[in-house]
């Protein structure tokens, strides 16, 4: 019965009941989690107080029904706009762009940039069929033009004056920073770009605050 093995403990003939078969199972499809894992974190589960293990069921619960996407810049948010957009102490005519929200996190972390961001949600991918309408990037053209045309009676709002590109240093990022800085050019607009602190086919989650800090203070204008 001990030397059982583990594809017979989860399959159709497990000795597990089937709410907790389930469970293991939706588990196991998390990224990095596996059979042994997913069933490590059933068992916490099971383990727990009620309020403990309803605590997470509610937190997932939260996150599925109430976070949604910016309506100004596609950050995560539980609102229509999120706090950096809101906050009046920020400049509002410097806007940096990111590939996904966890980059937005990453460079926000760091507390050396003050501007705005504006999140693609991709980057573009000609193999994988991805182009600019399977991104953020007309909205990102309509900020622009909307900022230039504020009406002057408004000090809630200024003109966009400045675009960072702060994608991540890949082929396809690479490619989507091209794309951005002959487009906006167009928009009269300053287009500059992190600067090479980055590695060369890394991501900005993995990067160290100290490496996002000195590619924000030494980002470079796109030639």
């Amino acid at each position: 019965m001990c030397a059982m093995n583990r594809s017979t403990r989860t399959g159709s003939g497990s000795a597990y009941p089937a709410p907790v078969r389930e469970l293991i199972e939706q588990l196991a499809k998390l990224p990095g989690i596996g059979t042994r894992s997913a069933e490590r974190l059933a068992f916490h589960v099971l383990k727990s107080d009620t309020d403990t293990a309803m605590a997470l069921s509610s937190a997932i619960d939260a996150v599925k029904n109430t976070v949604r996407h910016c309506q100004v810049c596609y950050n995560l948010c539980d609102g229509d706009v999120c706090p950096i957009c809101m906050d009046p102490s920020r400049d509002h005519g410097r806007v940096l762009v990111v590939e996904q929200p966890k980059d937005l996190i990453a460079l926000e972390q760091t507390g050396m940039y003050r501007g705005l961001y504006h999140v693609l949600m991709g980057r573009l991918s000609p193999l994988d069929g991805i182009g600019p309408e399977d991104l953020t990037v007309s909205h990102l053209f309509e900020r622009i033009e909307s900022s230039s045309r504020v009406d002057s009676k408004s000090e809630s709002r200024s003109a966009i004056t400045e675009v960072v590109l702060g994608l991540n240093p890949t082929v396809e990022g690479d490619g989507t920073a091209l794309y951005l800085a002959s487009e906006l050019r167009g928009l009269k607009v300053e287009v500059s770009r992190l600067a090479r602190g980055l590695p060369s086919g890394g991501s900005l989650e993995y990067a160290n605050k100290a490496v996002l800090a000195d590619a924000i203070l030494g980002r470079q204008a796109m030639e």
